[in-house]
């Protein structure tokens, strides 16, 4: 009887060890995909902040060597305010700011966002087809 409850006890407490072990490991990968996780997201923040600042840049390299006078200098300034605006969104908004409002356009605009999406998957298609 007593060999029978001190297997027993053995049994029981190599599977509370099994299940703490289990659990460490668990955690450990847990922590680890989570570093990883915040690492990933650091990376593309900062890919998209710099993204953003070389937008900037052509602006002003824009509106630096391009024409300041007549109708093609107001093109070229529209043009470098629109790259200005731009690279600003970039920077400030980053890949999930521009997903949130991706999603919030089609949400508002269903229909359309449907058919933008078939005339760029007909156009890919056309284009790997070739």
């Amino acid at each position: 009887m007593a060999d029978s409850n001190d297997m027993q006890s053995n049994v029981e407490n190599a599977a509370s060890q099994a299940g703490d072990k289990a659990q460490q490991a668990a955690s450990t990968a847990m922590n680890k995909a989570q570093e990883m996780a915040s690492t990933a997201s650091k990376r593309v923040d900062e890919a998209t902040a710099a993204l953003g600042e070389r937008v900037r840049s052509a602006a002003g390299s824009l509106r630096e060597r391009g024409p300041h006078e007549g109708m093609l200098g107001t093109a070229t300034g529209a043009v470098a305010d629109s790259l200005e605006h731009t690279g600003r969104y970039i920077q400030e908004e980053g890949l999930v700011g521009m997903a949130e409002d991706v999603t919030e356009l089609i949400r508002r605009n269903p229909i359309p966002s449907m058919l933008v999406g078939v005339g760029i998957g007909f156009m890919l298609a056309k284009l790997f087809r070739s």
